[in-house]
């Protein structure tokens, strides 16, 4: 199922809450800690109860070392605060809603699903917790509610939940059976999409990496994993996915080839050739321009899907992709993330936060152009006032041209045009007395 929307309340610097409807290609603005890592990074937390068999509704330690307590989730750190989170399911056969609210208790210094609920076509049901009624095992006591539209009220259950699912040997022995089924579909595996994260520091590659005993799913938040996705593509795939990378090499950066060169004892590098010259120039990639080891994660993961498609829905979230690239690449990227997700038969969407207007421009640019459609593109502008953030949406009409934007923003380089021309003209006045 594809994830269409979230939404999440008194999270973060969140205190309202604020609605994300996501295209093919979701890109999120914003000045400089207004709240943007927090909103891109929001789906990669909430995955945690979902792909989860843990008794704790988000399991935060799936996200590793740095992994925040549920307490940096809440607004202000509340002690007895609580999450409400919401998620949209696009399907063939309907649409699917659920709303979750989470609360922390201090006493326990744990979790619990405070609310649940979860509505598909004419089946929906609910559950709220009533306090003080623990049961063994972990079981809570909620108030259960089932209904083919609107819940009607039934007897209060003893209720075990595995992340923010209740577990299937409840809802199979206390809900009808269409709604249970689609409980199964949702949890614990199931459900939400893949989501993928690409932080905005991709490590810089080594000089000599080892053969990796199995080949990595995806490149990794930093782009760790991407020299071990070439080396097995080159020594046990025939190098397939090396010649779809060295064709994004052309285009983006052209005149250099990417390959790999054994070194023995299970060890290999990898490195670019030129392509232009007689006689060609090899550079180890430990020793090329930030720019290209910034960018290469992003190209092995779109030659990696070309080559394996992906099986089922993928989320990609991708911070800040044009970090230390040339303005004049911050298009190429904008394009290589259109093409991958409106590719036939793609199932993967971007989840992207810049500070690039070139890539944004780029964007405006196809929808003007109908490489792409307006709604298939969502734009959103965060904006804190010292206090909460706030999310808006930006409108992009078929022309390209977009609607309520915020004031001052992507203005730098008018500002800057402006105050130079002023500042030749006071020169000039003070300089022409002279001249005469």
């Amino acid at each position: 199922m594809a994830l269409t929307r979230f939404s999440l309340e008194n999270y973060r610097c969140f205190q309202a809450r604020q609605e994300i409807e996501l295209g093919k290609v979701t890109v999120i603005l914003g000045r400089n800690n207004s709240g943007k890592s927090a909103l891109v990074r929001a789906p990669l937390v909430f995955s945690t109860g979902f792909a989860a068999n843990s008794s704790l509704p988000l399991d935060l330690e799936q996200l590793g070392e740095g992994a925040p307590s549920f307490q940096d989730l809440v607004y202000a750190g509340r002690p007895h605060g609580r999450v409400r989170l919401g998620f949209g399911f696009g399907e063939a056969d309907g649409r699917t809603d659920v709303e979750a609210t989470v609360q922390h208790v201090e006493e326990w210094q744990s979790q619990v699903v405070s609310e649940l609920t979860v509505q598909r076509e004419n089946a929906s049901y609910s559950l709220s917790w009533s306090p003080g009624a623990e049961g063994e095992g972990g079981a809570k006591t909620y108030e259960v509610a089932v209904g083919p539209e609107t819940p009607e009220r039934s007897a209060t259950q003893q209720v075990e939940f595995k992340g923010l699912f209740p577990d299937q040997a409840f809802a199979y022995g206390h809900l009808g059976e269409y709604t249970a089924r689609h409980l199964a579909e949702l949890s614990p595996a199931a459900g939400l999409d893949t989501i993928r994260y690409l932080g905005p520091y991709r490590g810089r590659p080594s000089r000599m990496h080892r053969i990796p005993a199995r080949v990595p799913v995806n490149v990794g938040s930093s782009g760790e994993h991407a020299m071990g996705i070439i080396a097995d593509d080159h020594l046990r795939r025939g190098s397939h996915l090396v010649r779809v990378l060295n064709g994004y090499l052309a285009r983006n950066l052209p005149g250099w080839r990417l390959k790999v060169a054994e070194r023995g004892s299970g060890m290999f590098s990898v490195e670019l050739v030129t392509t232009s010259s007689s006689q060609p120039i090899t550079v180890n990639l430990d020793d090329v321009g930030t720019g290209v080891t910034q960018l290469l994660p992003i190209l092995v993961q779109r030659a990696l899907d070309e080559v394996r498609a992906p099986e089922r829905e993928v989320l990609e979230i991708v911070e800040e992709p044009e970090l230390h690239l040339h303005p004049s690449a911050h298009a190429l990227v904008a394009d290589l993330f259109l093409n991958a997700a409106t590719s036939q038969g793609s199932r993967v969407r971007f989840l992207v936060e810049t500070h690039s207007e070139t890539f944004l421009l780029r964007l405006r640019r196809r929808i003007a152009e109908g490489a792409i459609l307006p709604e298939q593109v969502a734009v959103y502008f965060v904006e804190h006032n010292g206090a909460r953030s706030n999310v808006r949406r930006i409108g992009v009409d078929r022309l390209g041209n977009v609607e309520g934007w915020p004031r001052g923003v992507f203005s730098e380089d008018f500002d800057e045009t402006q105050a130079l021309a002023a500042a030749q003209m006071e020169q000039l006045d003070r300089t022409e007395p002279r001249a005469r």
